[in-house]
């Protein structure tokens, strides 16, 4: 079973701002299971997208835990506000999150996709 997105969203805010950052929700969506989007905002204005990860990326028997891939990597924000409203138009329940932190090592979980 995996957290509710509420109280993820709850405890990546709470470490980003532990770890000297900036966290803010700027679209809350569905409190027990919305995809949760995360925006990191860079001090020369590029972001990186990171959004859930694909399933076939966890193992049947696992425990689940919100794992994310990096959709875009320090692009201007309306590349980043594009995708965003994209998703959205799909998926109402969405949420999207803001960090202002240079480095994110151990705040969530990143899997590569590329593979």
């Amino acid at each position: 079973m995996r957290i509710r997105s509420d109280i993820f969203v709850s405890a990546l805010t709470r470490r980003v701002f532990s770890a000297g950052g900036f966290a803010a929700i700027e679209h809350k969506g569905a409190e027990e299971a919305g995809a949760v989007f995360i925006r990191q905002r860079f001090r020369d204005g590029t972001e990186t997208l990171f959004a859930p990860a694909p399933q076939q990326v966890f193992e049947e028997d696992e425990v689940i835990e919100r794992r994310f891939e990096k959709r875009l990597d320090r692009v201007e924000p309306q590349a980043v506000d594009e995708l965003i409203t994209r998703e959205r138009n799909f998926d109402r329940d969405l949420w999207v999150l803001e960090l202002e932190v240079e480095a994110i090592d151990g705040l969530f979980a990143i899997v590569d996709t590329t593979v």
